[in-house]
């Protein structure tokens, strides 16, 4: 069966919709082609973001708790400034000397693990897993990745071959090998034993067919596979098995980065494991597009001596500028600690909320990052979780649903959401369930 890798997204016909919206969809169609998608039964038409909320052309506005990628809030008004005053200054690549790259590269390390004393930049997650991916390689003379059965890592020729949630139009190669989710109902109660594994059996696999092992590659919430962050721990044991086979440790920390979790900086230290690699995407700019990666010096060595590593837009001026802007605000307003106190918050009202309703089952959650399951007399129901999605898009809050089969709601706000504006998401979402 075709996956479809965005379960609720919007379908020409399935609805119909008002003649100014139907006109827009047409000429989105028209000129930017069928591979797009739009999100919702009905499609979101918007033109501003402010904090915590997105506007549509009506002016209504919607509860954001789905878009990481702006973390410190839309059009944060510092992060706005840093940006176009870097832009009326100078903006420019890295092959000339500039204290921008050299002051963000440095204050970004200082978050890492003193062993991980490199840092490189691109543009999006998707060219930093690329790069990690072409340095992996190089170090361990391996081909072989390993990877989570619902995984993404993004959009690249090479990237895509490992990214298993883009369903069955983008085949994984013939190199890729997949392991279940960190799930105790798959694995046993014993999660980080059965998670090592189910990454040894992989190794045993590659090897088998006579390909070298060269990197376990995994988003330290496992956030495409329905979010699994517990135990804190777990993730060691496979670590030490891919390293014992010759291969690396690349943390995706694209999603849970940036202080998401409320643990901290990073996903991978709740876990007490050292990566070689750190990928690092969306939250970095908030919008701006600056990505990067994160690594042990030992690891490039081998790269750096017979390539050179160069991108016109990554690492620049204005690029630095903005992420360190994002630092700021993390540091200044406290969004670690909000992020865990608020998620602490988030976390105990669904539970709460899952009293009077039996279609929340399980949730999974650290800090800001909830995984919501939608059940029906037990079994996973993807079709209620649409409806929930579509539902609560009609209330004014957006969220979306992801997993295996698309049934376990994905909530993960800005880092600058307050507890009131849980309240506000936990009576739309009881007045929608009330409602279904």
């Amino acid at each position: 069966m075709t996956k479809d890798p965005m379960p609720n997204a919007f379908r020409p016909g399935a609805v119909d919709l008002p003649p100014g919206e139907a006109a827009l969809v047409a000429r989105r169609q028209a000129a930017l082609g069928p591979a797009y998608r739009l999100f919702y039964d009905s499609p979101l038409h918007l033109v501003r973001g402010e904090g915590v909320w997105l506007y549509d052309a009506a002016g209504k506005a919607y509860l954001d708790t789905y878009n990481n990628v702006a973390s410190v809030g839309h059009c944060h008004p510092q992060v706005v400034a840093a940006m176009a005053a870097q832009a009326g200054v100078f903006a420019s690549h890295t092959r000339y000397l500039h204290d921008g790259v050299l002051n963000y590269a440095e204050r970004l390390l200082a978050t890492m693990p003193s062993a991980l004393g490199h840092a490189m930049f691109t543009c999006t997650g998707s060219e930093a897993n690329d790069l990690a991916l072409r340095i992996a390689r190089a170090a361990t003379g391996g081909m072989g990745v390993i990877v989570t059965e619902n995984a993404y890592h993004g959009v690249t020729l090479s990237v895509a071959e490992f990214s298993p949630s883009l369903g069955a139009g983008v085949p994984l190669g013939a190199h890729v090998r997949t392991v279940p989710a960190p799930d105790a109902a798959k694995l046993g109660p014993d999660v980080g034993a059965g998670f090592a594994a189910a990454v040894q059996a992989a190794i045993d696999d590659l090897l088998r067919h006579g390909i070298k092992p060269c990197a376990l590659i995994v988003d330290t919430v496992f956030s495409s596979d329905g979010v699994f962050a517990d135990p804190a721990g777990f993730l060691a044991p496979a670590v030490a098995a891919i390293r014992a086979a010759g291969g690396l440790f690349i943390a995706d920390e694209v999603q849970p980065g940036f202080g998401r979790t409320g643990a901290g900086m990073w996903g991978f230290a709740r876990h007490g494991v050292v990566p070689d690699m750190v990928s690092l995407g969306k939250p970095m700019g908030n919008g701006y597009p600056v990505a990067g990666l994160v690594l042990r010096p030992e690891v490039i060595a081998e790269f750096g001596a017979k390539a050179r590593y160069f991108n016109t837009f990554g690492g620049n001026a204005v690029a630095m500028a903005t992420a360190g802007a994002v630092l700021d605000v993390i540091e200044q307003e406290g969004l670690i600690a909000n992020s865990r106190d608020v998620g602490a918050v988030f976390a105990d009202g669904l539970r709460g909320l899952a009293k009077d309703h039996a279609c929340l089952g399980e949730l999974r959650a650290v800090g800001l990052f909830l995984g919501q399951d939608i059940v029906t007399d037990g079994a996973p129901d993807a079709a209620l979780a649409g409806r929930i999605v579509n539902g609560l898009r009609a209330a004014g809050v957006l969220i979306s649903a992801t997993g295996p089969v698309g049934h376990v709601l994905k909530i993960r706000p800005p880092l600058v959401f307050s507890r009131a504006h849980v309240a506000l998401f936990l009576e739309r979402l009881d007045g929608v369930l009330r409602r279904l």
